[in-house]
């Protein structure tokens, strides 16, 4: 399907500069641009890739100015970004939508499922559980006894929701994430052995939220371990039992957080974040990659380290780090002074 720039720049709100009627069939990056290709200028450093890309059509800020000649059409808009975002949104839409429930699934008759919900071949939905409306089930998920799930949620090839589970409306759960396997908790015997403590809890996961492929949320050992709405996480990330993360938190890659901590609303956990168990994270809480969380983090405050400090001492402290070598030699050059 093929758009012009004056139907691009009219949906977007954008004015034109070059020719209006140049027409895309597609999206690309800048800098593999080619013939036929809507592509976009958000970020200045990739600015020198205007001037040789190959694409049709470049979304640009309203104040770029090009330093020479681009071939390509410009359309100039106020927010780059959004712009991008509404043009995606869009496409991803008219792709087709999948749809009927296989004869391949097993689904209980004690099950419900909305008639206008897709089950892909060999899912399992057991007794009690409930599909909501516009649901998309997709091949190999498993959907445990009394599971719910919500009004236009998607869960991609070999998601696995353990029994009991509540997984709200408009979620997206990507392929090899489980939800409710037992949370990690043992009691250790005099000669060395554990017993396995049941975990009797389960997990709620609110409305809006996106959980990456292979992540893993535990149950509570009692009660629920809770997932906010709007939470974002990214692949590969564990959440331990009787944890709760705050609405709209977002987290990155290999970032685990351990048993009955809270993590508060609005923050941001980057890559591979270690928080240990019964900790409180405040709201509007940033943590960098690596750091290690062992003490509660009030609000609004930054993280960096292992185990995490303040941000501003943690860059004083890497300051002095850095300079260790040199103060080293300048330490043994002066009681070698003092020595003679």
């Amino acid at each position: 399907m093929e758009f012009t720039a004056e139907m691009i720049a009219g949906l977007l709100g954008g004015t034109i500069v070059g020719d209006k009627s140049v027409a895309v069939h597609t999206v690309s990056s800048i800098e593999g641009g080619k013939k036929g290709a809507l592509t976009y200028l958000s970020n200045p450093k990739y600015e020198e890739y205007i001037y040789s890309t190959e694409a049709s059509i470049v979304l640009v800020g309203n104040d770029f100015e090009p330093k020479q000649e681009v071939a390509a059409t410009l359309i100039k808009l106020p927010d780059v970004g959004m712009a991008v975002l509404k043009l995606l949104e869009m496409y991803n839409a008219m792709k087709p939508q999948k749809k009927g429930i296989s004869k391949m699934a097993s689904i209980s008759e004690k099950a419900t499922v909305a008639e206008d919900c897709y089950v892909g071949d060999f899912a399992v939905i057991e007794a009690g559980a409930v599909i909501g409306a516009g649901a998309k089930i997709y091949p190999q998920v498993y959907v445990g006894d009394g599971v719910k799930i919500g009004a236009g949620t998607t869960l991609y090839p070999g998601v696995k929701i353990y029994e009991g589970c509540r997984v709200g409306e408009n979620c997206i759960i990507h392929a090899g994430a489980v939800i409710g396997a037992d949370g990690f908790g043992f009691l250790p015997k005099p000669d060395g052995t554990f017993d396995k403590i049941p975990q009797l809890g389960n997990v709620i996961i609110e409305d809006n939220v996106e959980i990456g492929a292979n992540t893993c949320v535990d149950r509570a050992k009692t009660d629920s371990t809770i997932i906010r709405q709007g939470v974002k996480l990214d692949n590969l990330i564990q959440i331990g039992h009787n944890v709760e993360i705050g609405a709209n938190t977002v987290s990155s890659a290999q970032t685990g957080i351990a048993g009955t901590t809270k993590v508060g609303h609005n923050c941001f956990i980057a890559g591979q974040v270690g928080i240990a168990d019964h900790v409180v994270v405040g709201n509007y809480v940033k943590i960098g990659s690596q750091s290690g969380i062992d003490k509660n983090v009030p609000d609004g405050e930054i993280r960096f380290g292992s185990p995490a400090l303040p941000g501003i001492n943690w860059h004083r402290s890497f300051a002095v780090f850095k300079e260790l070598p040199e103060l080293r030699r300048r330490v043994s050059a002066l009681e070698k002074e003092i020595n003679k």
